[in-house]
């Protein structure tokens, strides 16, 4: 088990930046990989980027080049800065934690919305 902690959500004009933080509750050893995923109103869930414990990042083709995920491995957390922000990013981010041999875990979710 593994408790996560979301915060830096909420509204930004079109072509704002925001920065989402993540603390998870484990250290970074138990951690094979963390992240964030995003559900944009009326749609599934989707991957917007992940970092794994040897430090390889993965993104979705919608956020590459614009948003950069980042790792503070001595506290387990995780940062997602998010620049040039469009209101199709518009959705709520949920923190994604899995643990070795273990399944995924989430965050409570934090809103953004990008709208002028």
């Amino acid at each position: 088990q593994v408790q996560l902690v979301e915060s830096g959500g909420g509204l930004v004009q079109p072509w704002g930046s925001l920065r989402l933080s993540c603390a998870a509750s484990r250290d970074r050893f138990s951690i094979e990989t963390m992240g964030w995923y995003r559900q944009p109103p009326g749609k599934q869930r989707e991957l917007v980027a992940t970092i794994d414990s040897g430090g390889s990042k993965k993104y979705a083709d919608s956020v590459n080049g614009r948003f950069t995920l980042s790792r503070d491995g001595a506290k387990s957390t995780v940062y997602l800065q998010m620049n040039s922000l469009k209101p199709e990013d518009t959705a709520v981010y949920y923190c994604y934690c899995k643990l070795w041999g273990q399944g995924a875990s989430w965050g409570q979710g934090t809103p953004v919305t990008v709208s002028s």
